[in-house]
């Protein structure tokens, strides 16, 4: 089928993710009527402007003939920034290169003390104010310790300790020079500790171990030692490579040692140096929206020094950074490498992981901020729009059969929200049940949420509210609207909830559980009932309305049938247990014969798993 559609040579092209169809024709001088008819002929109606899969324009580059290629998001960031005269890998001169402390992620198994050690280092409580004492956001601090003689910084990242957050964990291990591995001396590896260990090989970073409790009765560092052993961590005292140091967090056993071990660990194995001069970049940590001072984030500035009244942009957002704040709170006017500060003065909310830098004026990043915006959007059409094809057109009709659960999901931290949707998908629900999130957001629930909740296609949508809340006049309007606000502080608490409620959703599962047998010995004709069946119960019991099935020289004959009186001589009985006589009419079966066996069963709802 002809369409007037170019045909390639095998010539590259280069298209971003979610590129629509008029893009791909910009790029080889087409029509994009042309490529929406060869989408057609090959079997996939896809309009000019909808954000195409990656699978979809593979195929119509092979199709016409070009190879095309599609930029990853880092290459495209970067080919963007390059627009603006932006280059991230630029090679650094040695002159410029100063040493930075090093960025150490605390991780490790739910409860084995990662907070409280890093509380220990800090002298700070942070436990008392998180939720079910589970960490539920990153925060980044550093302190200053003495070492051979000199002060030395050194940055902490504080992950959080649940399974759900696993993506933010493995962020916080691309940001990091050294990982410090909490392991508790009485409870020993456990699964997070595991999966801690591989996202910190993952990121190929130096591993220092703390095992914490030693002071406990039952606690045993050998045994976490020789366990530890199994995942490729040899203990200097066995003659391995990994600094394992015993610590007590809650009487401050240790510490000092463990700092020291930080220190002596970043010498041995890394170079760690930036440049202290020129424009800042970095890593946006973490991010919420405050309600007095806006969107603030935490920003980890690894080459360059940030200072106040910089324009910078983190993904999508960007603006002018009002005032910098340290760990304490105080204002900072500059932050150079590895320095994590409070930043104030972004226009949105940026993700956390983001890479934010400074750029010359506030037009550059507002321009950058904008273009990725638009990029995401469009790579998140094409993830979320599944392609329909001709073949897949009838199943997209049957989906409409499907039920679902609809959620906007509103937090206080972008992490959190990012972690708590990714929980989410996680769980294991059957095909017929779909879970959608229509939006995601920083900040308090706002009376656009309800809107969006309450216009949603497919059914009116829940509100997810993790540690934020709505006002009374966004309650009043979500309860005229019929919209659901469920509020949560502890993520465990919502996936099991959510959980709960996807498997509430399933239609109900029924099962047939067989109640008896009796067989027919005599059949009487009653001139006021018709045929009556006397019968000997054989096993189990029979009851009067139950459902029964006749079964003729081991033929079913009927099917379906139910009984509609039971009597014992003259008596009406509600049932008949095992080695009794009755007699009993049908509905629905009008011919017994002496010998037909009758099996009754009830139909039980069975529980979900």
């Amino acid at each position: 089928m002809s369409s007037g559609a170019p045909r390639g040579q095998g010539q590259e092209i280069r298209l971003s993710r979610g590129a629509s169809l008029s893009d791909f024709a910009d790029k080889i001088n087409a029509n994009p009527g042309s490529l929406v008819q060869e989408m057609f002929g090959l079997g996939e109606m896809v309009t000019a402007t909808q954000s195409c899969s990656d699978d979809t324009l593979l195929l119509l580059g092979e199709h016409l003939g070009f190879d095309v290629k599609i930029v990853s998001p880092e290459d495209e960031d970067r080919e963007l920034l390059a627009q603006f005269n932006i280059d991230l890998d630029a090679e650094i001169d040695e002159d410029r290169l100063v040493t930075r402390p090093p960025v150490v992620t605390v991780m490790g198994h739910v409860d084995h003390g990662k907070t409280k050690l890093l509380d220990a280092i800090r002298k700070t409580n942070v436990v008392a104010g998180e939720a079910g004492g589970i960490t539920q956001h990153i925060g980044a601090y550093q302190v200053v310790v003495p070492h051979q003689g000199e002060e030395r910084a050194i940055t902490f990242i504080d992950t959080p300790g649940h399974e759900a957050f696993t993506a933010m964990r493995a962020r916080g291990a691309q940001v990091t020079d050294i990982v410090i591995l909490v392991v508790a001396a009485d409870d020993g590896v456990m699964p997070q500790t595991v999966e801690a260990l591989n996202h910190a090989k993952a990121a190929e970073v130096p591993i220092v171990v703390a095992v914490n409790k030693v002071d406990k009765p039952d606690a045993n560092p050998d045994k976490v030692r020789q366990q530890l052993t199994d995942y490729g961590l040899l203990a200097e005292e066995y003659g391995g490579d990994t600094m394992f140091v015993n610590v007590a967090a809650k009487p401050g056993l240790g510490i000092d040692e463990l700092l020291e071990a930080v220190l002596l660990t970043a010498d041995a194995s890394l170079e760690l140096t930036a440049p202290v001069d020129g424009p800042a970049q970095g890593v946006a940590v973490e991010a919420h929206l405050d309600k007095g001072r806006g969107a603030v984030a935490t920003v980890l500035v690894q080459k360059g020094t940030l200072r106040a009244g910089d324009s910078i942009v983190a993904g999508g957002a960007h603006g002018r950074v009002r005032a910098m704040l340290d760990e304490h709170g105080n204002q900072v006017p500059e932050a150079g490498p590895a320095r994590p500060v409070l930043v104030l003065g972004l226009t949105s909310v940026p993700s956390a992981g983001d890479t934010f830098l400074a750029a010359e004026d506030d037009r550059t990043v507002r321009q950058i901020a904008e273009l990725r915006q638009a990029r995401r959007r469009a790579a998140s059409f094409a993830n979320s729009g599944s392609k329909a094809t001709l073949e897949t057109l009838m199943e997209q009709l049957k989906e409409g059969e499907k039920t679902s659960l609809t959620l906007v999901l509103k937090g206080d931290g972008s992490g959190s929200v990012e972690a708590l949707e990714d929980a989410l998908f996680k769980i294991e629900i059957p095909d017929e049940v779909q879970l959608k999130v229509i939006h995601r957001g920083v900040g308090a629930i706002t009376e656009s949420d309800v809107n969006l909740a309450s216009a949603s296609s497919d059914s009116i949508a829940t509100i997810i509210g993790f540690n934020v809340r709505a006002s009374n006049k966004v309650k009043e309007m979500a309860d005229r609207a019929g919209v659901e606000i469920r509020y949560y502080s502890v993520i465990y608490q919502a996936i099991e909830e959510i959980e709960a409620a996807l498997k509430g959703l399933l239609k109900p599962e029924y099962e047939e559980v067989e109640l008896g047998t009796a067989e027919i010995r005599e059949v009487f004709r009653s001139s006021k009932i018709g045929l009556i069946a006397g019968c000997l119960v054989r096993s189990g019991l029979i009851r009067r309305n139950a459902k029964a099935r006749i079964l003729r020289d081991g033929t079913v004959v009927a099917e379906n049938v139910s009984i509609t009186s039971l009597k014992r001589f003259k008596d009406d009985a509600t049932e008949v247990r095992e080695g009794f006589e009755c007699g009993l009419t049908f509905g629905g079966f009008g011919t017994p014969q002496i010998g037909d066996v009758i099996e009754t069963f009830e139909m039980r709802e069975k529980p979900r798993s």
